[in-house]
């Protein structure tokens, strides 16, 4: 996982994720390297799943925002017989 100065972004997550996986999946892996990237593995999941759950948030706040906040239609006609 990269140093907590350097900025995460929730692709660059997922891709390690995936490379993760894949490395998991060879036989010929040792097992204390096996546990290592399991554990980086599960601290990028966890880094993931908080994303997508802001993401999630936001999307639900802004979906609420928009049904409060209707705007009304000016009548046109109103304003031209004033």
């Amino acid at each position: 996982m990269k140093k907590k100065d350097e900025k995460q972004t929730f692709k660059q997550s997922l891709e390690r994720l995936e490379e993760i996986a894949q490395k998991l999946e060879d036989e010929n892996l040792d097992l204390e390297e096996a546990v290592r990237l399991y554990e980086e593995g599960v601290q990028l999941n966890a880094f993931c799943l908080n994303k997508l759950q802001e993401a999630e948030l936001k999307i639900t706040q802004l979906k609420n925002s928009l049904s409060v906040t209707k705007i009304e239609p000016k009548n046109i006609q109103d304003e031209s017989e004033e």
